[in-house]
């Protein structure tokens, strides 16, 4: 196993350490992708052993490369390089435990799990997207911090990652965007799990590419040295690289290797034996020989000499630099955004605003972004219609790195996959907008934003019928169902300018929440003109307007129905029917409450009423067996707004008629 010669362990023997504890793992756990890991092995050895900056001692060094596994499923070929390189918390008996209940080796990699684990991955493309957020991330950072902030972003995908639509506008901003420092190495194996991808692909990858603004190349992905000149060409460009790495899935198994057979499924114990003789790796399973595990752990060790004159080159900068970088990375800015929040609304309470919610929205980001520099907006090429950008925010451009400002164009996928890698990055708060038809382009990046526990934003604007003539392909009508089922994300629909604000306090409070803020197109009254105690807004729902008199009817709403919801009360309380109004601009924020504050709020002995502009599915839960709820049960249409809402029965009359059937 060691090189006659020089008595060194050769790096086709320290690949083969790779080779042999995914196919073992494979094979322990009865199921996993053993072909990726063993296709790779010689590519992830080179880069581990020559260029990665990473340090297992100190696994959060913030300067640290980033390497993301878009090709999720070869997930064994990330925990073996994370124990052969002495990640404390990568175990052996961790990797003897793959894919089994409670282990820190899921099936696809997990942030949170492990240390080294940068990204959760699987849904192909996805790490793709997310690596751009960080290579982004470390440019928007170094243009402020210097030297402070300066690493690289390596990427393993593979054809499905590039098949992937997500892929495609990734690689289009980064490539606009000229993120030098982002590499990605492409598994080329030529094998899908249908078989050889030419049976669905004929597309040259390398000229896509190209036509993106990349530099691309082809090289031999078991030719250690040709990976290294790659590499080291890739470090040169000033574009972003792909190294299309031609492998052989299943590397070392004589019957399998080349072929889908070993995608996907445990190679069986003949074919592992015949592998263990192939790769001349005659030790037991989860044995990795003295001598291989040193070379491995020098390999490890070999970025802490760079991490410790990182740590002396922090603490000898200048002070104010330092604080402000130490602050960018730090996650509490709940007393910051409380301040800057209460000041705003203050002085929307001095001087109320009928305006639309979006651009409510655009009033708290003029505070907030000079509150929070580390705040990095964006927009779906929609910018004047979400009203993300606060007139002091500069553009980020290729070159120029100095804004907080990006111009994503028609990428929502792209965009909001971004967004999580900024986040998984550190020292940026991203958030973006789309049409809240279009957060279906964001939903895989939403849903994995949530499961990461990831503070992400998404803006999401003309969020009901309410946006008019564009009709029914632009009006959503089950999206907020369909958001609100996502758990560990918060959606918040706010009623008013004050709610807006105070959404917003909210969504940057959230260190391990993803939110979504829908806003509408049309203006509402500022429902809210006394000063509160408080972020009223916190609690998902509160008593917005009391019923004078005797209590005997309850109106639920969210956003611009609770204008709807409160002319509604007008009409009753007319007519001697007390009414109660509730907001609920978050119904996960509701959910959480104790028993005592949701009985105080919706008041089970009267007539309850629910009123959302959107699809009814869900508001069962909060009106009971005998209450009832007005929204949508179809499609929209196109027409002017006030027209809309009378056509469908979003009215004031539509829930006076409501509570009426229930008393």
């Amino acid at each position: 196993m060691s090189d006659s010669a020089t008595g060194q362990v050769s790096e086709r023997a320290m690949a083969n350490a790779i080779r042999a504890l995914a196919m073992d793992a494979v094979e322990a756990a009865g199921s996993g992708h053993p072909g990726m890991p063993m296709g790779m092995a010689d590519v992830a050895t080179v880069l581990f052993t020559r260029y990665l900056k990473f340090d297992p001692a100190a696994p959060d060094w913030p300067d640290r490369d980033r390497f993301v596994l878009s090709a999720g499923h070869g997930s064994m070929l990330l925990y073996a390089l994370l124990h052969l390189t002495g990640h404390a918390d990568m175990t052996m008996d961790e990797i003897g435990n793959f894919r089994r209940l409670g282990s820190r080796t899921a099936g696809h990699p997990e942030h949170g799990h492990a240390a080294g684990v940068e990204a959760t991955t699987g849904p192909l493309g996805q790490g793709f997207a997310n690596a751009v957020g960080m290579a982004l991330a470390e440019r928007v950072l170094n243009a402020r911090f210097g030297g402070l902030v300066d690493h690289r972003t390596y990427v393993v995908a593979g054809d499905g990652c590039l098949m992937e639509g997500i892929s495609h506008e990734a690689a289009s901003l980064a490539g606009h965007l000229r993120l030098d420092r982002l590499t990605v190495l492409f598994d080329d194996n030529g094998v899908s799990i249908d078989g050889p991808t030419s049976l669905a692909q004929s597309d040259d990858t390398i000229k896509r590419f190209e036509a993106y603004g990349w530099a691309a190349e082809r090289v031999d992905g078991h030719d250690n040295a040709a990976v290294a000149a790659a590499l080291d060409r890739a470090r040169a460009s000033d574009r972003p690289s792909l190294l299309a790495c031609r492998t052989t899935i299943g590397f070392g198994a004589p019957n399998k290797q080349g072929a889908a057979a070993a995608h996907g499924a445990a190679l069986g114990a003949d074919e592992v034996a015949a592998a263990r003789v192939e790769l001349d790796w005659p030790h037991e399973p989860f044995v990795v020989p003295d001598d291989i595990r040193a070379a491995w752990r020098a390999a490890g060790a070999r970025g802490g000499a760079a991490r410790r004159a990182w740590e002396d080159a922090l603490a000898a900068c200048d002070g104010d630099l330092r604080e402000e970088f130490l602050d960018r990375l730090a996650g509490d800015v709940s007393e910051t955004v409380r301040a800057a929040v209460a000041a705003h609304v203050e002085a929307l309470i001095a001087e109320p605003r009928t305006v639309a919610t979006r651009k409510a929205s655009e009033l708290a980001l003029e505070v907030l972004t000079r509150a929070l520099p580390r705040m990095i907006g964006g927009s779906a090429d929609l910018t004047g219609s979400n009203n993300t950008r606060a007139k002091a925010m500069k553009d980020i451009a290729a070159g120029d790195y100095g804004g907080s400002y990006v111009r994503y164009g028609v990428r929502e996928h792209a965009m909001a996959a971004a967004m999580n890698g900024m986040a998984l990055h550190g020292g940026a708060i991203p958030y973006g907008g789309t049409f809240l038809v279009f957060t279906d382009y964001c939903r895989p990046s939403i849903r994995l934003a949530a499961l990461m526990g990831l503070r992400v934003i998404f803006v999401a604007t003309h969020d009901s019928i309410g946006l008019g003539e564009d009709g029914p392909t632009h009006q959503p009508v089950e999206h907020l169902a369909s958001l609100r089922a996502i758990p560990n994300l918060n959606v918040f629909r706010p009623a008013d300018a004050v709610e807006t604000a105070e959404c917003w306090e909210l969504a940057l409070a959230a260190r391990a929440t993803p939110s979504v803020i829908a806003l509408t197109r049309q203006s509402v009254p500022q429902a809210r003109t006394g000063a509160a105690d408080g972020n009223l807004c916190a609690r998902g729902a509160y008593v917005l307007r009391e019923a004078d008199g005797e209590r005997r009817a309850t109106v639920l709403a969210s956003g611009s129905e609770v204008a709807v919801a409160v002319a509604a009360r007008d009409i009753l309380q007319a007519e001697g029917v007390g009414t109660r109004v509730v907001s609920m601009p978050s119904w996960e924020l509701f959910a959480a409450q104790d028993d005592a504050y949701r009985a105080s709020a919706i008041d089970r002995g009267t007539a309850i009423v629910a009123v959302e502009a959107a699809s009814t599915f869900g508001w069962a839960a909060m009106v009971g067996d005998a209450g009832g709820a007005v929204g949508m049960a179809g499609f929209g249409a196109s027409a002017p707004h006030k027209a809309l809402y009378n056509h469908f029965g979003v009215t004031a009359e539509a829930v006076a008629a409501a509570v009426r059937e229930r008393l």
